[in-house]
């Protein structure tokens, strides 16, 4: 599966309502927010005038191309000590802005179509890409239990979801993400290794030079 340059001539997914399997316990849900857009947007605006996007340090010391906030009880941060999640925002000190109502909404649904009943997440990254920004790839292991999902949300600007295998080595898929699509992966495939692809210039009618992803975890 290598869907990539043709589709990009498009907004959204030109197949929106498909549930387009990536493993035994993965499938992107194509367009299944488009919904919720509006109200996801306006909570973002507040989220991210508690706590403004940066760009982080990982523990090898580069600073990160994709610039990053968090939402939840707990929010996933990196500096020289290494990856974690914690209770509060280490520039402000104060606690993370509360799980929007949307965001917890959208993040069990599409946790429930894709198999995975019960879904409770206590933490959403948002991540914020500019053209030129990558994610090398990497596996989700940081959060305390692996046997919940990962649910994450593409808004604006069409991107490359690189989709690899157990071991880093592994060729990934390049699965082409459109505003509105939702990855979700758990169980036998929960921890594959993924990322994104450096993104195109483009521009999107909502949300401009940018693409944003929300991806939801019980890290707790």
């Amino acid at each position: 599966m290598d869907q990539t340059a043709p589709l990009f001539d498009s907004e959204h997914a030109p197949n929106a309502g498909a549930r387009e399997p990536l493993g035994r316990q993965a499938c992107v849900l194509r367009g299944l927010a488009l919904p919720w857009v509006g109200e996801l947007l306006a909570a973002l605006q507040d989220i991210e005038a508690a706590a403004p996007f940066r760009h982080m340090e990982t523990p090898g010391g580069f600073t990160m191309s994709v610039a990053l906030t968090n939402a939840g009880a707990l929010g996933w941060t990196t500096d020289r000590s290494g990856y974690r999640y914690a209770a509060r925002d280490p520039v402000s000190g104060q606690p993370w802005p509360a799980m929007p109502a949307s965001f917890r909404q959208l993040a069990r649904s599409a946790a429930q179509a894709a198999g995975f009943a019960g879904f409770e997440p206590d933490a959403s990254l948002v991540n914020r890409y500019l053209p030129g920004a990558r994610l090398s790839l990497h596996q989700d292991k940081d959060e305390r239990s692996l046997d919940h999902p990962v649910v994450s949300l593409s808004l604006g600007i069409p991107a490359l979801f690189l989709w690899g295998g157990m071991k880093r080595t592994d060729k990934p898929l390049r699965i082409a993400l459109f505003h509105g699509d939702v990855v979700v992966w758990g169980g036998v495939d929960r921890l594959r290794y993924h990322g994104i692809a450096p993104l195109k210039e483009a521009s999107h009618p909502l949300l401009g030079r940018q693409r944003i992803n929300i991806t939801w975890r019980k890290a707790g």
